[in-house]
C-alpha cells in the first residue's frame, strides 16, 4: 500500500550540490512504503553560502534526520553537535541523525562498501588493497577497510599532502599498513598492483566529463586474480571496469556501495532494516 503524507509524517533529507541526479530520494521513499513508515524523503540542493542556514533549519523543523553529499561532507561538520567514532577519523559525515535536537554526524560510505564486497564474496580482512583517491568517499573506504582488518593499503592520489596525511592516519590509528603513492606513476602502480587482491577507484575518473577515461593506460597490469571495484554507478560499467573485465577480473560497480550505504543510514533513522533486495528490484538497480 503507498504511504500517504499526514501530519505525522517525518522528514528526512539530502543536502548537496549539484543533488537532482541522486538515487536516495527514491531509494529511501520506496523503502518506505515497502515497510510502510510514516516517513517521507526529500531532495535539497543548496549552495555553500547557505550551508548553516540550512542544518539550523533542520534542526529547528526537527527532522529526523538528512543524508549529506559533495561539497559539503567535510564543510558540515562545524555545524554538529557530534561525530560518530568513524566520521571524526575521516572528518567527513554522509548521515546526520536528530537525537532530540543533538545533531549527530555519521560516515557510512566506508561500510557500505564493505557490506557490498562481502556480499560480492569478497572479505578485506588479510589483503592488500590499491585505492585511488582521497575525497570523502575515499577516505571512508581506506578507513574502514583497515578497521575491518585490511592487511595492506596502497594509496594512490594527486594531491601529495592529502595522500600521505591519510596513509600517516591508518599507520598510526590501526594495524594496517598503509603506504602513499603519487598518481601519475604508472610504474609504481604496476608494482603495486601485481600484488594486491583488490583495486577501488574512489575518484571521479569515469563519470561525467570524464566518463571515457581511466588511470589505467596499460590493461595488463590488471591480472586475473585482482577484483576491481569503481564507487561510480553512472555509468554502470566505466572504461575502468570494462578493462578489467576484458582482462578476465571480477568486477563491482558502485550500486551495491549506494544501497548499502543507504541501507545503514536508513537504520541509524528509523531503527528498520532497509529491504535490500526489494530495493534493487523495486529501483532496477541490479548492477
Amino acid at each position: 500500500m503507498k504511504s500517504q503524507i499526514s501530519g505525522t509524517t517525518q522528514l528526512i533529507g539530502i543536502i548537496a550540490n549539484p543533488i537532482r541526479h541522486s538515487l536516495s530520494p527514491k531509494m529511501h521513499n520506496t523503502a518506505f512504503e515497502i515497510l510502510q513508515l510514516d516517513y517521507a524523503y526529500l531532495a535539497f540542493e543548496i549552495e555553500e553560502n547557505q550551508l548553516a542556514e540550512a542544518v539550523s533549519g533542520m534542526r529547528a523543523l526537527g527532522v529526523r534526520g538528512f543524508n549529506v553529499s559533495m561539497p559539503y561532507k567535510n564543510k558540515i561538520i562545524p555545524y554538529l553537535d557530534e561525530l560518530s567514532p568513524v566520521a571524526t577519523l575521516c572528518q567527513a559525515v554522509n548521515t546526520v541523525v536528530n537525537e532530540s535536537g543533538k545533531l549527530v554526524g555519521h560516515m557510512t560510505d566506508g561500510s557500505g562498501l564493505m557490506h557490498a564486497l562481502k556480499a560480492e564474496g569478497f572479505d578485506v580482512r588479510g589483503k592488500k588493497i590499491t585505492i585511488v583517491g582521497c575525497g570523502g568517499a575515499g577516505k571512508a573506504i581506506q578507513i574502514q577497510a583497515a578497521l575491518d582488518g585490511a592487511r595492506e593499503l596502497a594509496i594512490f592520489n594527486r594531491s601529495v599532502i592529502r595522500g600521505q596525511e591519510m596513509a600517516d592516519l591508518i599507520n598510526n590509528q590501526t594495524s594496517t599498513k598503509a603506504t602513499f603513492y603519487p598518481l601519475g606513476d604508472d610504474e609504481v602502480l604496476k608494482e603495486q598492483l601485481a600484488t594486491s587482491d583488490l583495486l577501488i577507484n574512489a575518484t571521479n575518473i569515469g563519470m561525467g566529463e570524464l566518463k571515457d577515461q581511466s588511470f589505467i593506460k596499460d590493461s595488463s597490469v590488471l591480472h586475473q586474480d585482482l577484483m576491481v571495484c569503481d564507487i561510480i554507478y553512472n555509468p554502470f560499467k566505466t572504461k575502468l571496469l570494462q578493462q578489467a573485465e576484458e582482462r578476465g577480473c571480477r568486477i563491482m560497480n558502485g550500486v551495491g556501495m549506494i544501497i548499502y550505504q543507504g541501507a545503514e543510514a536508513f537504520k541509524l533513522w528509523t531503527h528498520h532494516d532497509m529491504p535490500i533486495d526489494e530495493i534493487k528490484k523495486a529501483l532496477n538497480l541490479q548492477g
